[in-house]
């Protein structure tokens, strides 16, 4: 017997007929003698439908009230899945994130979970039945109901995982695993078997859907098995575990991102302060900075040396932060303020870079075959990243895949790993 907490997300419950078939593979994990929780969430398009109403009311609806107004769509899928669990003989009872209950901070629409009282949880769950609980939800200190942000649910399925010390947290979605890239970029992109938690997180933060960074981050903590299944068809899916292997495949997959925007700013006194003095406007605007690149131009301004400073951010905020830089730049003795809208990030990720020197090289040279020019460059130990135009997107990609040879089976290569579950 094994306590298995189960993610389903919008897609894999979008109908009363899918809600149907969720709870007949829900009845199978319990025939079976499985002790399983589950989590849902709202039926496809319900968050967004919410979201458009209030919308209708106000162009900044009150966060508290947001929060009550999109929980309700969990609500009504706990009990349409208690519902058809109960009429094929599954004993099930629904609970709301106030009910199980999992405690919050004040944060509405983006709270973090503090604590869990799993004791109701644990009284369903002996009693023998299915305990169906709403996700990307909770309560704060004081009563008031939170959520957890979009992607919400992966969070609330692997911290009821940890809370309850389940053997696996599934997460069920509409595809059967990870891959080694995006399958409608490269048609040759290999399900992967397993991944490490730390390269899932990187290609979680690098542009990879599959699952919520957050969720990632949490399992990792606190060692949760975590496993990604199709809801749609049957198959073993990738297992995300803390175990490394003494041998392992130097590339695992390739991640990437579209709605990237490159900022450079021409001719800054090369002195310390001026990196806050550019940044520091961009933070307290709420801009996320990503890559960034500061080298010396070969130029010289009084007593200075001038430098050039560039940096990434996303799409949506290319034309704010660039003004921002425009009032900045004068401040600073800076020359010229430059961007381009529309760039790409593309990123190798694996735990086996850390003993293969000639990553790097061979990317390069891949890139430069296909004649693509390579604007920005960032590294980690099992990471390497790029900014290229976005219409080199797929073209970096494929050849990428095919220089690591990604669509074949990993041909296992010694290595200096050391297994990391004690870290």
């Amino acid at each position: 017997m094994a306590l298995i907490v189960q993610k389903y997300g919008g897609s894999s419950v979008g109908s009363v007929d899918k809600i149907k078939r969720i709870a007949e593979k829900i009845k199978g994990y319990r025939d079976r003698g499985d002790q399983v929780v589950v989590v849902v969430s709202a039926m496809g398009g319900e968050t967004d439908r919410l979201t458009e109403l209030a919308g209708e009311l106000s162009g900044r609806p009150v966060p508290r009230e947001m929060d009550v107004l999109l929980s309700t769509g969990e609500q009504v899928t706990i009990a349409l899945l208690s519902m058809a669990l109960s009429h094929i003989g599954v004993k099930a009872r629904s609970y709301t994130g106030w009910q199980v209950p999992i405690v919050s901070d004040g944060h509405h629409s983006k709270a973090r979970i503090e604590k869990i009282d799993e004791d109701n949880l644990r009284a369903t769950i002996d009693d023998g039945a299915v305990a169906v609980v709403a996700g990307f939800q909770g309560i704060t200190g004081d009563g008031s109901i939170s959520t957890l942000g979009r992607g919400g649910s992966d969070t609330t399925a692997v911290a009821l995982a940890a809370a309850l010390k389940a053997d696996e947290c599934q997460i069920y979605t509409d595809v059967d695993g990870v891959y080694t890239t995006d399958p409608r970029v490269v048609s040759g992109a290999r399900r992967l078997d397993k991944i490490t938690f730390e390269e899932m997180l990187e290609m979680a933060s690098l542009g990879s859907k599959v699952l919520q960074i957050r969720a990632v981050e949490f399992a990792g903590k606190y060692g949760v098995p975590l496993r990604v299944l199709s809801t749609f068809e049957e198959g073993p899916g990738t297992l995300i575990t803390l175990e490394e292997y003494v041998e392992e495949p130097i590339i695992s997959g390739i991640a990437f991102t579209k709605d990237e925007s490159q900022l450079t700013v021409l001719g800054v006194p090369d002195r310390p302060g001026i990196a806050y003095s550019l940044l520091g406007p961009i933070g307290e605007n709420n801009i996320e900075v990503d890559m960034i690149l500061q080298n010396v131009s070969g130029d010289s301004s009084s007593d200075y040396t001038l430098t050039d400073f560039t940096f990434t951010v996303h799409k949506r905020d290319y034309e704010t932060a660039k003004e921002l830089l425009e009032k900045a730049a004068p401040g600073v003795g800076a020359r010229e303020v430059t961007g381009t809208p529309d760039v790409c990030k593309v990123s190798l990720v694996g735990v086996g870079m850390r003993s293969h020197a000639n990553v790097a090289a061979r990317m390069f040279k891949a890139l430069a075959d296909e004649n693509i020019n390579i604007r920005m460059i960032s590294t980690t130990e099992i990471k390497i990243s790029i900014v290229v135009e976005n219409k080199y997107l797929e073209l970096a990609v494929r050849a990428l895949h095919d220089e690591f040879e990604l669509d074949e089976e990993p041909k296992r290569v010694e290595s200096e790993l050391t297994p990391a579950a004690d870290q």
